[in-house]
């Protein structure tokens, strides 16, 4: 078995995103993760959240390490990952009633945050929750120096990676239905932002 990947931001933001996303999951029954990265946040929410059924989800080439993670929880609730193309029309899970990301708006190149979205909005049914975590800006400025310099490393990394903007994301989210009713301040300059959806479109299945 491979060597298990690790994340030490994973293990050190986990319990604080726990308890955000607790207020919003504790009446959801399938948790779809979008971007599940090593599988470390997979193995801890699903693990004090039993009453969840956890889909991960990530590119094909980081399911080696998600499938390690998982193999050694032995979890029940949990489920292998799926590849996950948000720009698809058709994605491979459904049934969900709520979303959860993390790190992953500012590494996906912007169609595919809008992508993302659309997806999310075209899926997830009325009443569910999309639980978004990361760094944002906010009228255009940093929130710190950190971001900032955090900013400068992602544009270097690649052009098309960035911190959003919170007025362009929340704006998208309401084109696709979906209202924010929440905005956590988390630490290290982080944020987890919290949509319910509101309606569907005409055409579209709940």
């Amino acid at each position: 078995m491979m060597q298990k990947p690790f994340s030490q931001a994973c293990e050190n933001n986990k319990t604080a995103i726990l308890d955000v996303i607790t207020q919003y999951f504790h009446a959801c029954s399938h948790i779809l993760e979008i971007g599940s990265g090593t599988g470390q946040h997979a193995v801890f929410f699903s693990s004090v959240m039993p009453w969840l059924r956890w889909q991960t989800s990530d590119l094909k080439g980081n399911h080696p390490g998600i499938i390690s993670w998982l193999s050694g929880a032995g979890l029940e609730n949990i489920q292998l990952p799926v590849e996950l193309d948000v720009s698809l029309a058709g994605w491979p899970v459904e049934g969900f009633d709520g979303v959860f990301s993390a790190n992953t708006s500012h590494i996906m190149a912007w169609p595919e945050v809008k992508a993302m979205f659309q997806g999310i909005g075209r899926h997830l049914p009325s009443g569910g929750f999309f639980c978004l975590y990361g760094p944002f800006n906010y009228q255009g400025q940093y929130t710190s120096e950190s971001n900032a310099l955090f900013d400068r490393h992602l544009k270097q990394r690649a052009p098309h990676m960035g911190i959003r903007n919170f007025e362009t994301i929340n704006s998208l989210a309401s084109e696709h239905g979906l209202v924010l009713i929440a905005d956590h301040e988390m630490p290290a300059n982080n944020r987890t932002l919290v949509w319910k959806k509101a309606w569907q479109k005409v055409g579209q299945k709940e």
